[in-house]
């Protein structure tokens, strides 16, 4: 195609246009004389205008269309025409292969060169050229330019090497800890897509005919079927050296952690083995470390219950419990609050299984119940180590939550986590456990229970309806304010890989103790401190709060009937 030319100088054609003023042009050449940054940029980030307005400007005067991609099924193969080097360097995406041409979409249309490479790379077909925005092609990039094929292409050769070898010895073939050997390569590519992908795990589960190997994508899992079954085995063992574990042991569950770094963020890797029919089951949960820690205000919590938080975490003494499932967010809110607390002035000692981040300044123990060193044991000696705040990974068993209460009531702040389903039955688990209703009554002080939930996608969100099924259920929960909500849905787009979801948030209560509720545990009374409780003009449930995160659009109607499912509310 011929490429397109500009008439006039971009900041003059804008001036000229009436889009942005001489002055904001002014501002935004000075602006690029000390940054270097293309005059669109700038004026992007000065917000004198958006992107979308610059490319649909663009788009006009080129005489080319102006695509919003996001609602475009674009195929990875049509895609994979581009390599995905050269497609980020030069901001370009194959959207359509019509045959003798391809549907090209830039974000700079005006970068002559660029455009002249891609006419290259692309012969003998032609480019028809569109002009997309960046922050969508750079969201296709991740979902189109997948390691799909490359895994599948690791895995026959890998199974390859295995029928070819006469005599098959795993440690000689496939264990090379120089990277080289196809295993390595194998394992490097399922971590990078999942990292490119944001998966919080992965599952490698081996059948009889196949190989699964699935990641949790914003709490749901995703699968791919490698029909090399027999690699199974292969990368078990890579990946029990890289842990640390023992190879030779197939029969009993094994536990062990690692750290990788790929595409620029640092992994650790927690990694634990079960022996299943077919050899063993591996599920490895994958921490960001180059994320950082999230503060209290970046969890995404509601500012009101970020303060309640804030007053309960500055108290001199008594427990805060975080409660909820596996999955749940408990461990982020509560380095959340750490990393608030952590000042030269105060000692913090984390006991935890495992230690998931590590923190400056703080003194974490990694329990290890070989040897003896249990949640019990060491927070008996963490008492005498004259601890300020104290944090218990998880309260496990009567030992461990008696010490921990009188911890509470002994001059030391006390966090910790509880396997239970809404603030209200945490208090009253403690009582379960073998805890005096006396020493529940006068240490706990707050307790916070979470779930996650999935957010709309911006990109494709549509209002919805609620059937009556749903209107009947959300009625018995938030009343005729129900009938009046403003719903949304997501269609399904390239950005959120159609599922109409894209990202999550979690969703709160919090249950602040106060006298009446006190006194209710120190009696032993559940059904009296549940009653008190509920009628608490702060207390908001979390299936009320999860209501209202889908009446301002947040979430939707599914997620919030599939939160009350595994709550009572009642």
């Amino acid at each position: 195609m011929a490429a397109p030319k500009l008439k006039m100088r971009l900041g003059d054609l804008l001036v000229h246009e009436n889009i942005i003023t001489n002055e904001q042009l002014i501002q935004a050449l000075a602006s690029q004389k000390e940054t270097g940054r293309k005059l669109g940029d700038t004026l992007i980030e000065l917000r004198s205008l958006t992107e979308r307005q610059l490319l649909q400007f663009l788009a006009q005067q080129l005489d080319v269309p102006f695509l919003d991609i996001s609602q475009h099924k674009i195929s990875p193969n049509v895609a994979s025409l581009l390599p995905e080097v050269h497609a980020r360097r030069l901001r370009a995406l194959i959207i359509e292969d019509k045959g003798a041409s391809v549907l090209l979409g830039m974000s700079d249309p005006a970068d002559l060169s660029g455009l002249d490479q891609l006419e290259r790379m692309l012969a003998p077909k032609r480019i028809e050229l569109a002009v997309v925005m960046e922050s969508q092609i750079f969201d296709a990039f991740d979902n189109l330019y997948r390691r799909t094929a490359e895994i599948e292409s690791f895995a026959s050769q890998l199974e390859e090497e295995y029928e070819e070898s006469s005599s098959f010895n795993l440690e000689t073939t496939f264990l090379d800890e120089g990277g080289d050997a196809t295993v390595g390569k194998l394992l490097q590519s399922v971590f990078e897509d999942a990292v490119q992908m944001r998966a919080s795990d992965i599952h490698i589960e081996p059948e009889e005919q196949q190989l699964r190997i699935r990641q949790r994508i914003d709490g749901v899992l995703q699968e791919k079927v490698l029909k090399e079954n027999k690699i199974a085995s292969a990368m078990v063992l890579r990946l029990k050296l890289m842990a640390g574990l023992d190879i030779s042991e197939k029969r009993i569950p094994q536990d062990g952690r690692f750290h990788l770094d790929i595409a620029g963020h640092s992994i650790d890797v927690r990694m634990s083995t079960m022996p299943v029919q077919f050899g063993e089951s591996v599920v490895m949960r994958l921490l960001d470390q180059s994320a950082g820690l999230l503060s209290l205000d970046q969890t995404g919590m509601p500012s009101d219950i970020v303060e309640r938080i804030r007053l309960q975490i500055h108290r001199p003494h008594g427990m805060i419990l975080v409660t909820g499932p596996t999955g749940s967010g408990k461990t982020t809110t509560l380095y959340a609050a750490l990393s608030e607390l952590n000042e030269a002035t105060k000692k913090i000692i984390t006991v935890e299984d495992p230690v998931e981040y590590r923190l400056p300044r703080i003194n974490q123990v990694q329990i290890n119940t070989k040897v003896g060193l249990t949640f019990s044991k060491v927070l008996r000696t963490a008492l005498r180590q004259d601890p300020d705040i104290m944090m218990v990974g998880e309260m496990r068993d009567q030992e461990t939550v008696e010490i921990g209460l009188r911890g509470a009531i002994t001059g030391h702040l006390v966090l910790s986590t509880l396997h239970t389903n809404d603030a209200i039955t945490s208090a009253l688990r403690l009582i379960d456990m073998g805890a005096a209703g006396f020493l529940v009554g006068s240490a706990l002080r707050a307790v916070i229970a979470q779930r996650l939930v999935r957010r709309v996608c911006d990109l494709c969100s549509d209002e919805y309806q609620a059937d009556e099924q749903e209107l009947f259920w959300l009625t018995n929960l938030a009343g005729e304010q129900a009938r009046n909500a403003h719903f949304k849905h997501g269609k399904g787009c390239q950005s959120c890989q159609y599922t109409g979801y894209k990202g999550r948030i979690g969703v709160f209560e919090i249950l602040e103790m106060n006298s009446s509720m006190m006194a209710a545990l120190k009696r032993n009374d559940s059904e009296e401190f549940a009653n008190l409780a509920k009628k608490n003009p702060t207390f908001t449930p979390l299936a009320n709060a999860a209501f209202n995160y889908a009446s301002q659009g947040i979430t939707t109607v599914e997620e919030v009937l599939r939160l009350v499912e595994t709550i009572d509310i009642n």
